[in-house]
């Protein structure tokens, strides 16, 4: 007599969502996981600051109606390969300007824009909407992905954020910003005031969201955790 054989149920890929502020460790953290986990990496804030390096070289002013021209026409695209996710704008990679102290300096301003948001937000909903992605930005299981299967809320303190975006600049062409840690540390304060205090998809904990604090972990640290929480949820979703 023959006996059915037995199936193992696919393993469920699924949404993982990291949000926090600025220099809280979320790319570098997003990107591991998604290697480790063999899931595909999505920055939103990359997006975002693509769209105002854009509104920059043209000019534009930012509003509604100036920038949505912009995230109509331009050909916007998230690439990955053996040296990390590249930002293409157009047909130009454009991953090291969008790291620009100018980009930064109006990137919260640009992605508090509702149309702007609404845009952005529907085409990272395409982008992940079968699952295997880790996901990072301000919004992401609050907004984006509210029903993500694990969502995580990653911390620091102003001083240790301050110092990872001084150490960003530099490694991004090799040079140095002339700008002074008590600087950086200035802007990254009015960063987290304009994203928390914004009236569309401003930055917060969702509710069952993990809080981890990064101030005093390693990036192998914080990623090790990330991926041991992944594998609990995967799991459970089986």
């Amino acid at each position: 007599m023959k006996t059915a054989a037995l199936h193992t149920p696919p393993e469920k890929r699924i949404i993982i969502a990291l949000d926090g502020p600025a220099g809280s460790g979320k790319s570098t953290t997003a990107r591991r996981v998604a290697e480790a986990l063999h899931y595909i990496y999505i920055d939103t804030g990359a997006m975002y600051r693509a769209i105002t390096l854009a509104a920059l070289r043209e000019e534009r002013s930012l509003t509604n109606s100036d920038l949505m021209p912009i995230v109509k026409e331009y050909r916007l695209e998230l690439t990955t390969t053996p040296d990390g996710q590249r930002t293409i704008l157009g047909r130009e990679d454009v991953t090291n300007e969008i790291r620009s102290p100018e980009v930064t300096k109006l990137v919260s301003a640009v992605s508090a824009l509702p149309s702007v948001r609404e845009a952005m937000t529907k085409r990272q909903r395409e982008m992940g909407q079968n699952g295997g992605v880790v996901m990072d930005g301000r919004d992401i299981g609050t907004v984006v992905f509210p029903e993500a299967e694990l969502k995580v809320f990653l911390i620091a303190s102003l001083e240790e954020r301050a110092k990872r975006r001084l150490a960003e600049l530099t490694g991004t062409d090799g040079g140095s910003h002339a700008i002074t840690l008590e600087e950086m540390c200035h802007q990254i304060h009015e960063r987290d005031k304009q994203d928390t205090e914004r009236l569309v998809s401003p930055l917060r904990k969702a509710a069952d969201a993990v809080e981890i604090d990064t101030s005093q972990l390693s990036i192998d640290q914080q990623t090790e955790q990330i991926i041991t929480l992944a594998q609990a949820r995967i799991g459970s979703n089986r």
